[in-house]
């Protein structure tokens, strides 16, 4: 996949869980077993969504860097490291019983991310 793809395709999936988050958390977060029951619940993934917003952006902002730039290495390179940390905070939640239900797909999510940064990095 070219890194235009590869980019475009991160900013969409980014910016949807950004905009889910912030318009609908009551319907997103109780599937993952995470009851929001006071406001300051309800303003945390919205809080969250400042973030994967940023990530949407950046990654559409670069779509452009060919994989074997300087520029290019260094999103994918990020995005890596970015899935990896999503990766360890949900596993955590996950294994720790804050995360049930459809939690779990989230470690498997950031996983599969994860590997394809690593894939789109070794193409590069």
């Amino acid at each position: 996949m070219s890194n235009r793809s590869f980019l475009s395709a991160h900013s969409v999936i980014y910016a949807f869980f950004a905009l889910a988050l912030f318009f609908a958390p009551g319907l997103l977060w109780p599937n993952y077993g995470v009851e929001l029951n006071d406001r300051y619940a309800w303003f945390l993934p919205q809080h969250n969504s400042i973030f994967l917003g940023g990530i949407a952006v950046i990654c559409f902002l670069f779509r452009d860097a060919s994989s074997g730039s300087k520029e290019g290495r260094k999103i994918l390179t990020g995005l890596m490291w970015t899935n990896l940390l999503g990766l360890a905070v949900t596993f955590y939640a996950g294994a720790a019983g804050i995360f049930t239900g459809f939690g779990w797909s989230d470690p498997a999510f950031f996983a599969l991310l994860s590997v394809l940064c690593f894939l789109q990095l070794r193409k590069g």
